[in-house]
């Protein structure tokens, strides 16, 4: 068998159902958002010749909504994220999900995290996520009433650190919001750069939100980050909770913590309005 069509094998054609394995069971505490009034489900979006599947949630009257992409956790475009976006619907903003592994592979039927960071996660390219979020945006704008000036960006997890580099990225950007992104690593081919290598480079304030129990950030990165920022003049922004864990907004999980997640949630949704995103 070829390369090619190895890896073909592995494309990711649709969204799966429910919750990636990974994640099972789920917990009690577990958020659903219905998508009454609102038109919600998935769509395909056309990125560099790809169809690339993703989830998109919007009032369903209205039109110029504002746009939020909504970047995924290591855990890929499952429910939680789909709840997400119908929570954003609800606020009033078109919401978009794109699956941004879907080139690499379906993560949602791997049960071990170790497993999903080796066959998939690493092999995913900074680049192609960044042209991937500019294709969703472009495709929002033109097919699903999306205003043209109002651009925002969140993202979880692994979708965290994405939000940092998009905000370095994508100058029509008006306001990102990075929940407990790494902040710093390695570098090589595919990441060539972390959020803390561009501080100076921001072309849109970011609101960092981050755990100060979180064992895989560790406070020390976030002020460093901090003091990158702010050495930069930078308007952007970092609110650590004590004593809270990563994952911290994961509804679905152990790590949930509602009185940050809310918190959280409701700075995010100021931060966007005081910086013109809705």
């Amino acid at each position: 068998m070829s390369e090619t069509t190895t890896r073909r094998a592995f494309v990711t054609t649709s969204l799966a159902a429910g919750f990636a394995l990974a994640v099972q069971p789920v917990s009690a505490d577990t958020v659903t958002t219905d998508a009454e009034g609102l038109v919600a489900g998935e769509v395909k979006i056309l990125s560099g010749g790809f169809q690339m599947p993703a989830y998109r949630a919007m009032p369903k009257t209205g039109t110029k909504f504002p746009v939020v992409l909504v970047v995924q956790e290591i855990f890929g475009v499952h429910e939680h994220l789909r709840d997400l976006c119908r929570r954003f619907a609800k606020a009033g903003f078109c919401a978009v999900a794109p699956e941004l592994y879907a080139r690499q592979g379906d993560v949602s039927k791997l049960t071990d995290i170790a497993e999903i960071f080796e066959k998939v996660v690493t092999k995913v390219p900074d680049a192609q996520v960044m042209g991937d979020l500019d294709a969703a945006w472009e495709w929002a704008k033109k097919a699903s009433n999306g205003d043209p000036v109002k651009l925002s960006i969140t993202g979880f997890c692994w979708g965290g650190r994405e939000v940092w580099l998009y905000a370095a990225h994508q100058p029509k950007l008006k306001a990102a919001a990075a929940w407990y992104g790494r902040i710093s690593g390695a570098h090589n081919e595919l990441q060539p750069k972390h959020p803390i290598d561009l501080a100076k480079s921001l072309k849109a304030p970011v609101l960092g939100l981050y755990g100060g129990a979180d064992s895989g950030i560790p406070v020390a990165h976030v002020d460093m980050m901090k003091a990158e920022l702010a050495a930069a003049k930078s308007p952007s922004d970092i609110v650590v909770y004590p004593d809270t864990p990563h994952g911290f907004n994961a509804d679905y999980r152990p790590s949930y913590r509602k009185s940050a997640a809310d918190d959280a949630w409701k700075r995010m949704l100021e931060w966007f309005a005081k910086n013109g995103a809705s």
